[in-house]
């Protein structure tokens, strides 16, 4: 995350209410700058705001037809640098229902704190949030976990910021937690809108079936491997790693544009040979260069690992479910499956 980009909460605040005082001059179809409007059309439909992809999909898959979905983070963009304009921050105020994850998006923390809704929803409080990053989250009984970063004291600072009190805000990248805060989102959808709580239910146990699917298959995917390590651009993975006995080796940490110290490309490479890496996976939203220079250093291949955080004509599927069987695809090839 790009702390710098942080918008100062008075100014945020400011923004808040001079876009408020000009809310007749916008039109409700321009919530978010994204698709759908938030509300306002007089169809009864619950005005929903969601902060980017994974709490989209969240939202339309549970609220179904009962809910009017805008997304604060246009596709193809880069999420954890998102700055809100002041149409999209004085909207907030109008919305029904928030969904977003804190200490994903700062602007977006502070500007729904400013915006002061009702049914506001956090996602990390649905679910238990996890240290991760290149220096922990390896899986359970790895002989080596920890001990490649034990002499290099830089990692934590690095980290340091990323969610609350360094703590791993991809949660939507382990089917298992994406469930937990789908339960969590369906039984808030059914408090802020009652009148529908019946199809918000129904919704909501047929996304979590599809969920539990979508672990099993990874679970057997990944089960039997010739490898369990492996690198990507950044820790957006740890969730998932450890949900599958893999270890993450990231080139830049939790943040997508930090930049790796010579120490950390070097000790790639001893990884790489160690653990028998063939593949570096790099991503959609951020540039593919430092990926595609470790490998050709290493002589690696690179692959796209996708975290989901937004969806374009580049991804590997229409929706979550469809791009993280992608994703499997992908680990499945790199780390061997037998």
């Amino acid at each position: 995350m790009n702390v710098r980009r942080l918008i100062p909460t008075a100014a945020l605040a400011g923004s808040v209410t001079l876009g408020l005082v000009a809310l007749s001059a916008c039109s409700p179809s321009d919530a978010a700058d994204g698709g759908g409007g938030a509300g306002g059309k007089g169809d009864g439909r619950l005005a929903v705001i969601a902060s980017f992809y994974p709490m989209q999909y969240l939202a339309e898959e549970i609220g179904g037809t009962h809910v009017d979905v805008s997304t604060l983070t246009r596709p193809g963009v880069e999420p954890h640098d998102l700055e809100l304009g002041t149409r999209q921050a004085a909207q907030l105020g109008e919305a029904d229902y928030i969904l977003y994850l804190k200490g994903l998006q700062p602007a977006v923390d502070e500007a729904i704190a400013a915006a002061g809704v009702k049914n506001t929803v956090d996602a990390a409080t649905l679910t238990e949030l996890e240290k991760h990053g290149s220096e922990v989250g390896h899986s359970h009984g790895d002989e080596h976990a920890g001990e490649e970063h034990a002499e290099d004291g830089h990692a934590e600072e690095e980290h340091a910021g990323e969610g609350e009190a360094g703590t791993d805000p991809h949660i939507w990248l382990d089917p298992v937690k994406y469930a937990e805060v789908a339960k969590g989102v369906g039984a808030s959808l059914e408090k802020a809108d009652p009148d529908n709580a019946k199809a918000y239910r129904k919704n909501t146990t047929a996304l979590v079936e599809r969920l539990t699917t979508l672990d099993t298959e990874f679970e057997k995917g990944l089960a039997d491997t010739s490898t369990k390590t492996f690198i990507t651009t950044h820790s957006a993975f740890g969730y998932l790693a450890e949900r599958y006995g893999l270890k993450q080796e990231s080139i830049s940490g939790l943040s997508p544009e930090s930049e790796p110290s010579p120490a950390r490309i070097k000790e790639l490479r001893s990884i790489a040979t160690r653990d028998k890496v063939g593949t570096v996976f790099f991503e959609t939203l951020v540039s593919d260069k430092t990926a595609k220079t470790v490998a050709a250093d290493s002589g690696l291949k690179t692959d796209v690992l996708d975290p989901i955080e937004g969806i374009t004509k580049k991804s590997e599927g229409a929706d979550y479910v469809e791009v993280m069987e992608s994703n499997l695809a992908a680990l499945e090839k790199a780390l061997g499956a037998k």
